[in-house]
């Protein structure tokens, strides 16, 4: 019988919950037959596995700077490069109450943003929370709930919150962050391609969400006058640089991710024939999550990231996104945890049918992992004897942070390249420029900032250093009411109006 001695401590779980946890320490002996030895050999083979050497991730951001060139010349490519027919950079002399509504994944915000100028504002805002129902309902009846909120709003928070009443007949502009892709000929119209983030409400795929939602206002005579259909991706582009002038390029690292960039039309092959002023700039929403999509040419996908691909619900598609964002890496986690359990490498004559399931392994885990700052790694064994009722050794402990930095790392080092591949196409390497970036991976994966810059460096070198990133300002915001001020003052001016 091997005998074990027991710790014990205390975890802090993210929902603020104090957990008790028991850790099993070993003498040398009392290790099973070379456990120390085997999970540094596995650590070397999923090293190999996961790191992105610098000579490959030029390569592929070549390969991705040839995707945004194909996208901005054919419509309808694997990167779509959608224009957004938002028409360059705040002046920063914006000013006025433009109301924003922004239609998320879980919630729906309403919010009135007063612009003050000089990178200034002010924000008075208000959350609705969606229901499931609502979700999968009929279309147009989402619509109207996002007026029925829109018009409780007005009445109630903005008068009491703001003094802002209107007089007979006043309208305020009102910018719509529909993080939803759709096709746009003119900024205030969108077709619907596909919804996503769990969505599926019936009869809106293929129609215009602007008209459906106009129909709305008008059934609840809201006293808003839509003005823009914005990507949230581009909303934080347009408040990024309001703030910080120095923005060029705004990127989401969270469940999913994105990346927006302000393009010369005359580099735009594809909108042409629309007969644009050649020397203006227009905002382009890469939706980059799909780079790589179908041919498998470039991305060092792993038996893992296959595996996460064909299990998906659009096996072949998002392929970028699925190697880098937030909905994924917690189960490329698993599965490789799994894989060894089937080797019996790992949690040997214990129950693991917690840890089968599909998800069950959240990214939220592999950052605690890699925080934890026990000596002990009491944070990991909490997470596993927890959710997971498994035991573990600090040997196993030790190769499960090791692990999930290596993953941790490949996405933020992909991050990278997708930046880089921008930074290359637009030539803003020597003078440099700022980067935008929002998203729960950015904001609270530790370390995952800093990982994108070292990865800008192995690609560029000392000049990779140009190319800074910051927390980005609120795009479906502030962003949302930035862009309906601009599109006024725009149209206003004469400067194609009709767009």
């Amino acid at each position: 019988m091997v005998l074990s001695r027991r710790g014990s401590g205390s975890v802090i779980l993210p929902s603020g919950h104090t957990m008790a946890v028991h850790t099993r320490t070993h003498d040398e002996e009392d290790l099973p037959h070379a456990t120390k030895r085997t999970m540094a050999d596995h650590l070397r083979k999923y090293e190999q596995m996961f790191t992105l050497t610098p000579q490959r991730m030029r390569m592929i951001v070549e390969a991705f700077k040839e995707a945004l060139e194909t996208g901005l010349e054919k419509p309808e490519q694997v990167v779509p490069m959608i224009p957004t027919f938002v028409f360059g950079w705040p002046t920063g002399e914006e000013k006025g109450d433009f109301l924003a509504l922004d239609l998320g994944g879980t919630n729906l915000r309403v919010c009135l943003v007063t612009i003050q100028g000089e990178g200034k504002f002010e924000i008075t805002q208000s959350k609705y929370r969606l229901t499931e129902e609502q979700k999968q309902d009929d279309g147009q009846k989402l619509f109207d709930f996002c007026a029925e909120s829109l018009k409780t709003f007005i009445d109630t928070t903005m008068a009491e919150n703001t003094g802002i009443h209107l007089e007979k007949g006043q309208k305020l502009p009102l910018g719509f962050t529909f993080s939803y892709p759709c096709s746009q000929e003119r900024i205030d119209d969108g077709i619907l391609i596909r919804w996503t983030k769990g969505f599926g409400a019936a009869d809106t795929e293929g129609r215009n969400v602007a008209d459906m939602f106009r129909q709305s206002i008008e059934k609840y005579q809201l006293p808003v006058h839509l003005t823009a259909l914005i990507n949230d991706t581009t909303g934080t582009l347009i408040a990024s640089h309001y703030v910080n002038p120095k923005t060029r390029i705004a990127c989401i690292f969270g469940t999913g991710c994105n990346a927006a960039y302000m393009e010369h039309i005359k580099d735009i092959p594809k909108l042409q024939s629309l007969g644009l002023d050649q020397g203006l700039d227009m905002a382009i929403n890469c939706e980059w999550g799909a780079f790589d999509s179908f041919e498998h040419e470039h991305l060092p996908r792993t038996k893992y990231d296959i595996i996460v691909d064909e299990r998906s619900n659009k096996p072949g598609e998002q392929t970028f996104e699925k190697l880098i964002s937030g909905r994924y890496l917690g189960e490329i986690f698993r599965l490789v945890i799994c894989d060894l359990i089937d080797e019996g490498v790992l949690f040997l004559g214990q129950n693991t049918y917690k840890l089968e399931n599909p998800y069950a392994f959240d990214t939220a885990f592999l950052s605690l992992m890699e925080s934890d700052p026990t000596d002990e790694l009491l944070m990991i064994v909490g997470i596993f004897s927890h959710f997971f009722a498994v035991e573990t050794t600090l040997a196993e402990r030790q190769f499960f942070r090791a692990l999930a930095k290596l993953i941790g790392k490949r996405a933020a080092r992909l991050s990278a390249c997708g930046i880089a591949s921008i930074v290359s196409k637009m030539g803003y390497l020597d003078e440099g420029c700022s980067v935008g970036a929002e998203g729960s991976l950015y904001n609270k994966y530790p370390g995952f900032a800093d990982k994108i810059h070292e990865g800008l460096v192995d690609i560029f070198g000392e000049k990779g250093r140009n190319i800074i990133t910051h927390h980005a300002e609120d795009g479906s915001g502030v962003g949302s009411a930035i862009i309906a001020a601009m599109t006024k003052k725009r149209k206003e001016a004469g400067i194609h109006p009709d767009l």
